[in-house]
Parts: C-alpha cells; sequence; structure tokens
C-alpha cells in the first residue's frame, strides 16, 4: 500500500472547461504514485474498486465518494452492488486526465482509510 498523506489532498480542484491538455503519462506516474495502490488507470480513467461482505459499507462507500466528488465540483462515475463499489475519475471535458483526478481519488483515500 503506497498511499501516504500528500500534497494532493491539500488542494482543490479547479474548474476545467477544457481547452488544457490531459496528463502526460510521467505525470499520471507521479501523481498515482500519492495514491493507494488499488488505484489503477488507463490513461484517460482512474478506477478503484472497492470489494466488501454485505451490501451497506459499498452504500457507504458510494456515499463517500460522492461527497468527495460534490465538495469539489468534480464529480465521480460510481457502480455499486452487493460486495462492491466502484469509483471512475475523468476530467470529460479533455477526455483524459487532469490533476483534479488524483485531487479527489486523494481525498477519498484518506478518508476511507480513517
Amino acid at each position: 500500500m503506497a498511499m501516504t498523506t500528500c500534497n494532493l489532498t491539500d488542494k482543490h480542484c479547479v474548474p476545467c472547461e477544457g481547452g488544457v491538455p490531459p496528463l502526460t503519462e510521467d505525470e499520471v506516474a507521479g501523481f498515482k504514485a500519492e495514491l493507494h495502490d488499488d488505484w489503477t488507470t488507463d490513461g484517460v480513467k482512474l478506477v478503484r474498486r472497492f470489494e466488501f461482505k454485505g451490501f451497506a459499507k459499498p452504500v457507504y462507500t458510494a456515499n463517500v465518494a460522492a461527497f468527495v466528488g460534490d465538495k469539489e465540483g468534480h464529480h465521480p462515475d460510481i457502480a455499486f452492488g452487493w460486495g462492491y463499489c466502484e469509483v471512475t475519475f475523468t476530467t470529460h471535458a479533455i477526455d483524459g486526465l487532469s490533476e483534479n483526478d488524483f485531487i479527489c481519488a486523494a481525498k477519498l483515500d484518506q478518508i476511507v482509510a480513517a
């Protein structure tokens, strides 16, 4: 587990209306190193799948992810059901990843680790 408290959790998302390039592979790798090891990326999306026994914890995790996204103004795609919750961050306006995706992921990591 590579997760540590990092400077991403001290930052806030900035609105992205497009017109900026998505992060490079090197930038993605650098930011990803600051997140929990369970985050995966294909260069366009940042995904973490949480697995549980039962239904309540996936619902709670989905609610926490929604809260983080709403607070930062950068909303994830969330899928959940019995035993799992999958959270996906991407910056739709640039069809790729931005620092906002990693800020939200880091904040989610911080909350679920508590």
